[in-house]
């Protein structure tokens, strides 16, 4: 239950702190950090807008996003408590909680019957299968060095003893928060306040979305980059602290990762279309040499 409010605490605030770091390094005047809050209600207070050429799922598939991404948070641990649920496996069902909603959003944008939401959804299916395995190997990694197959497990066993496994660790923290960009089509992948469709990816497919609908996909995309955040404090918590310090560094892992992703987004020119394949397999690469240190640390692979 912990880890479910400090999660939807941390999504109300994440993407202002991201917007308000960007326009302090622009020298623009900062909006509020609960600036996206409001525009958010203001959308809830809208009725959604359907065009004729759409059928029942462009309409169902923004509920289906938010639902899937709200029971994902259920999987995350958080200390030496468990999620609200739990079970042998369970990072498995996680990831594919996430890629149902992620299939409906696609789906829904070729429903529409445009060609430039069909673009869009062509590049998001192609950037998550790419992503995927960097996030499969990573996770395999943490369960060979733990011997344990589920969130909970993985986290609450995983030890920092020596100078191979603070690599893992910060090797690992590294794909997530890039990971965490391409599941939520940021820098370097995708520019989130463009306004040329032939160079968007996720803005493009919700052109047609409008009030509720839209509200529900800003929520989820919140709650992901939330989810993401509690992954990398789950590296950093060790279970033996005390409460208070455990909810401590993790709302400041929180804010520390939101200040990144403002500072990358900032900084960072976005991808030209045709090397962004190219740079996601480079996280699978570097979470293969994650995997293949960990079989070094726990010698089920020797090196003579």
């Amino acid at each position: 239950m912990i880890s479910l409010l400090l999660i939807l605490v941390s999504a109300l605030f994440f993407v202002g702190i991201i917007t308000k770091i960007k326009a302090k390094i622009a020298a623009r005047k900062m909006p509020s950090i609960l600036q996206p809050i409001y525009d958010v209600i203001r959308l809830f207070k809208k009725g959604a807008i359907y065009s004729s050429t759409t059928s029942l799922i462009f309409k169902i598939a923004p509920i289906v996003y938010f639902s899937s991404v709200l029971l994902a948070v259920f999987f995350i641990p958080f200390g030496g408590e468990a999620g609200l649920l739990s079970f042998h496996g369970d990072f498995v069902f996680f990831a594919y909680l996430l890629a149902i909603g992620k299939f409906m959003m696609i789906i829904a944008a070729m429903d529409t019957g445009s060609g430039f939401e069909g673009m869009g959804a062509n590049r998001e299916a192609l950037y998550s299968m790419l992503v995927e395995p960097a996030f499969f190997i990573l996770t395999a990694s943490v369960a060979l060095f733990t011997n344990n197959i589920s969130f909970h497990e993985l986290f609450a066993h995983f030890h920092i003893g020596s100078n191979l496994s603070y690599a893992i660790s910060i090797a690992s923290i590294y794909v997530l928060v890039y990971i965490a960009m391409v599941e939520n089509s940021r820098m370097p992948v995708d520019d989130p306040k463009t306004h040329l469709e032939l160079t968007m990816v996720h803005e493009v497919m919700v052109l047609d979305n409008s009030g509720f609908d839209l509200a529900l996909i800003h929520i989820a995309t919140w709650l992901k980059f939330a989810i993401y955040g509690s992954l990398i404090s789950d590296f950093i918590i060790k279970s033996t602290w005390n409460l208070y310090e455990q909810i401590a560094v993790y709302l400041g892992v929180q804010i520390a990762f939101a200040c990144l992703v403002g500072i990358l987004e900032a900084f960072n020119a976005r991808n030209k279309m045709n090397k962004n394949p190219q740079w996601i397999i480079v996280l699978s690469a570097l979470a293969v040499v994650v995997f293949l240190t960990t079989l070094i640390i726990t010698q089920k692979i020797i090196l003579n």
